[in-house]
């Protein structure tokens, strides 16, 4: 780069619906970034290096010229507004607060409560519990409703939010868990994504279509 800087590092797997968050936004914003696969299956992330960025070896791992960052939902913060146009991820308290809001509800609510229902039988060889699917279902009847009259998820503008919650969904749809025909609002949305988010095929749908596969393919031989 002309100052001397290199590219933005993300260490990823396309299987984690947050490491595509950020692959998402990056694309969005033209961000020059280099992405390093790690494939925490095989302990990558368990390496001398990766535990010196991250000593909580989760995925994924931002290096931006030395400054290491985790967390997918900080990592969108941080490259929204340090690479992006301002409505990503608004400096206005209000606007940004139902911004963070979305987040923590993606992190804390919607995504844990997918994860009950795919990472026991895929990981865990355990089954899921029976209250784990309407309980998905009733976050996202939540979020069918923070939607209102608005075209984005948290508000008028594209934000943050957007891309986080697209992998999310974008995954939950692969996995066919769950209908999403209760959800107008949220498959408008969902169709949206898919047209304006660049690369949305490549750097998405991909990786989420892998965890549907063995998701179903887990279940498959559970029910063998």
């Amino acid at each position: 780069m002309a100052d001397g800087s290199k590219p933005v590092e993300l260490h990823y797997m396309p299987l984690s619906a947050p490491c595509r968050s950020v692959l998402l936004l990056a694309k969005s914003i033209g961000l020059q970034l280099t992405p390093k696969l790690c494939n925490v299956l095989a302990g990558d992330n368990r390496t001398h290096h990766y535990l010196q960025m991250n000593p909580q070896h989760t995925i994924p791992t931002m290096d931006d010229n030395g400054f290491y960052l985790w967390e997918s939902r900080a990592i969108l913060g941080y490259l929204a507004t340090k690479y992006g146009p301002a409505h990503l991820y608004p400096s206005d308290p209000k606007e940004r607060a139902v911004v963070d809001q979305r987040l923590y509800f993606d992190m804390g609510t919607l995504y844990e409560r997918f994860a009950k229902c795919t990472i026991p039988l895929m990981f865990g060889n355990r089954p899921v519990d029976e209250d784990a699917i309407p309980k998905l279902n009733e976050a996202l009847g939540w979020l069918e409703g923070f939607f209102g009259d608005n075209q984005y998820v948290a508000g008028p503008k594209q934000t943050v939010a957007d891309f986080s919650l697209a992998s999310t969904i974008a995954t939950i749809e692969a996995s066919e868990v769950t209908d999403f025909m209760p959800y107008p609002k949220l498959r408008a949305w969902l169709a949206s994504c898919k047209a304006e988010m660049p690369g949305y095929a490549e750097l998405n749908d991909d990786g989420a279509k892998s965890f549907g596969e063995l998701y179903k393919q887990a279940k498959a031989k559970a029910s063998a």
